[in-house]
């Protein structure tokens, strides 16, 4: 089912679901004159600020998608108006933005406030770390979502998975990485923990928002780039500023998107609009990992076979070096900060645990399958 045909379903579900309920609300009235018609519904009409440009694929129109799903679901009780990035607020400045109820939403991702909440950074990726699926089961039956909206809880914000893009791959280079060495002194644009491994092991990191990468990249600002993966990189025309393609993305082995939500605002709705956000954030969430396994392995061919992308897989060696400065500055921030240690043991023990089952279920799975070609 398309996106559109989705809503609209939605959208009269909601509408239909209405009009039964003043249906029976006449049933055993009597036949004498009717009495005063029930007063309108109020419309609540809420702002979404966003760190994604205007209809970017997967990431811009994931917001999009987000707020037209709540605007069906509550039957237009409840509308979103998404802002872009630079529309408002800058991308930067979105955590900002709905804790201070600038806007009542926000679209974004957790390890850009790690100037703020260091911990935040294990609610969009941990290198090394879980895929989307255990993430997703660790949100959501691990704890992790009540230790997400405990962190968040002091500066008056509810946080929602609304997204994932899925494993992203490990950045586009303009020069070959052999080893660990090949990294010193390399200027590239990552966030999050990736940005203090990659520093840790002598790059130096970079944070852009996405409307400033390829310029940057292309101009040699800086020699490196990671963004997302094939659908979000081919968009970009990444492949016209790089020749170097690497993988897997230690870096981001899922990359949760982040819903922001201003406590008073929707503590201020009623409940079944209350509902309505927690059903569209969950919505939303599954569709976009749908959409980025959809559109990934499509962008990749292209990528490769028009474009001419050289893909690259990290030598072992570079991958051990940076697994162990990653368990280093994970085990750093969590002696450091209590929220960050508590976070941290309970996403390394959901981790090895899931592992014992999906090395018996998913993997086995994978290797089990016929050979390509």
């Amino acid at each position: 089912m398309k996106r559109r045909d989705f809503l609209a379903k939605a959208g009269i579900g909601a509408l239909a679901a209405g009009g039964v309920l003043a249906g029976c609300s006449k049933q055993g009235e009597s036949t004498g004159s009717p009495g005063p018609a029930p007063a309108k519904a109020e419309t609540i009409h809420w702002k979404m600020v966003t760190s994604w440009p205007k209809n970017f694929p997967g990431l811009g129109t994931g917001a999009d998608f987000l707020a037209e799903t709540i605007n069906a679901l509550s039957g237009g009780r409840l509308q979103v108006r998404v802002f872009a990035a630079g529309e408002l607020v800058p991308p930067f400045e979105i955590f900002d933005a709905v804790s201070q109820g600038t806007a009542e939403m926000g679209h974004s991702a957790a390890y850009y406030w790690k100037g703020k909440v260091e911990a935040a950074q294990f609610f969009t990726s941990v290198p090394f770390g879980m895929n989307a699926q255990e993430t997703n089961a660790w949100l959501r039956h691990g704890g992790g979502l009540e230790l997400w909206r405990e962190l968040y809880a002091p500066f008056g914000l509810i946080p929602f998975a609304v997204g994932n893009t899925g494993v992203q791959m490990g950045g586009w280079f303009n020069r070959e990485i052999r080893s660990l060495e090949d990294i010193k002194g390399l200027k590239m644009r990552t966030p999050g923990f990736g940005a203090e491994v990659l520093g840790r092991a002598g790059g130096v990191p970079v944070n852009l928002p996405g409307s400033e990468i390829f310029t940057a990249l292309q101009t040699g600002a800086i020699d490196a780039v990671e963004w997302v993966g094939p659908y979000n990189d081919l968009a970009f025309g990444l492949h016209r500023a790089a020749r170097f393609y690497y993988w897997p993305g230690w870096q981001e082995t899922s990359a949760v998107l982040e819903g922001l939500v201003n406590r008073k605002a929707y503590e201020a709705l009623p409940k079944d609009l209350q509902a309505v956000v927690e059903a569209a954030c969950r919505v939303a969430n599954a569709e976009m990992l749908s959409e980025y396994t959809a559109r990934s392995f499509e962008a990749l061919d292209r990528l490769v076979n028009e474009h001419g992308a050289v893909l690259r897989r990290y030598p072992d060696g570079v991958l051990d070096g940076l697994r162990r400065i990653s368990a280093e500055v994970v085990a750093d921030l969590a002696a450091r900060d209590p929220g960050a240690r508590k976070v941290h043991e309970s996403y390394a023990a959901f981790q090895q645990r899931v592992a014992a089952w999906h090395d018996i279920g998913e993997r086995a799975v994978y290797d089990l399958r016929p050979a390509r070609g």
